[in-house]
């Protein structure tokens, strides 16, 4: 049996109609390629033997990931890092989802006032968030210590997992929660049991960008942060104030990598919940 081949056009489309076509896909192509072009242009800097971003690259070496990994500043900033961020997000994450199911639940008086102050971190100036918590956490003796980055670190990834969950929640049966609890099933059981595997999709890309944004964050972080709790963004911006070395091409061509990697994780375990 012969299959014939699916046409790529309806037939009624015109020759300008393909043109169209053909030209949205070009200039999306570009638009992409000139996005990613300023990162994926920092990677072959990172195996230079040069001690200065230039290009034409004179040689190829592993000099700075030696250096990288040889150094006791980069070890204590990667480490602070990966302590704080995965923190943040478990707070933002738990505290978020909360948020969202309620406010998804109830409807009151001040409902759309109590929704802009939750997510208002994603629109004040991070300077000015900066600041206050300084002179805020400076009384109560948060400054200087992992707990207030903690703290203002989820605060900073809360609204992503509340806007996220709360877009899942738009199609969500309310009916199921009712049917479960009719059945026996307790509140905590129903949202574990019914709840959350529906909107598992958006909690787990709200805890993505709770995530990235607290790993990413360097403002609040100079701040808050003593010497002791500096991490791998003020880590590079001190590296970027002080002295440009190609180190940081290799530290940024390891976050692609990482961020990469996170991102593809992500996306996966996001079938799989969807299965």
């Amino acid at each position: 049996m012969k299959l014939s081949a699916v046409p790529i056009f309806p037939a009624y489309y015109t020759p300008a109609d393909k043109l169209g076509w053909y030209g949205l896909r070009v200039f999306c192509g570009a638009v992409l390629l000139f996005l990613l072009l300023p990162i994926l242009v920092i990677i072959p800097l990172s195996f230079s033997n040069s001690s200065f971003l230039s290009y034409p690259i004179p040689g190829w070496s592993l000099r700075w990931y030696e250096e990288l990994f040889a150094s006791s500043d980069w070890a204590r900033a990667t480490r602070n890092s990966f302590i704080v961020a995965p923190l943040a997000t478990l707070i933002a994450t738990a505290l978020g989802t909360l948020a969202a199911v309620g406010l998804a639940r109830v409807q009151f008086f001040g409902k759309g006032l109590l929704t802009s102050l939750l997510i208002a971190p994603m629109v004040v100036p991070i300077v000015v968030v900066g600041v206050s918590t300084y002179l805020f956490f400076a009384k109560i003796g948060l400054s200087d210590s992992y707990t207030g980055l903690v703290l203002v670190h989820a605060a900073l990834g809360a609204p992503f997992v509340v806007t996220t969950v709360m877009a899942t929640l738009q199609g969500f049966n309310q009916n199921l929660v009712k049917a479960s609890l009719s059945l026996g099933a307790g509140p905590l059981q129903t949202f574990f049991r019914v709840t959350l595997p529906v909107i598992a999709p958006g909690v787990i890309s709200g805890a993505l960008f709770a995530f990235a944004t607290s790993f990413d964050e360097v403002v609040v972080t100079l701040f808050l942060a003593g010497p002791t709790q500096t991490t791998l963004p003020r880590q590079m911006f001190t590296g970027i104030r002080e002295n440009i070395s190609p180190t940081i091409a290799a530290v940024a061509t390891l976050l692609i990598l990482f961020t990469a990697l996170l991102m593809m994780t992500m996306e996966w375990l996001r079938g799989r919940v969807k299965k």
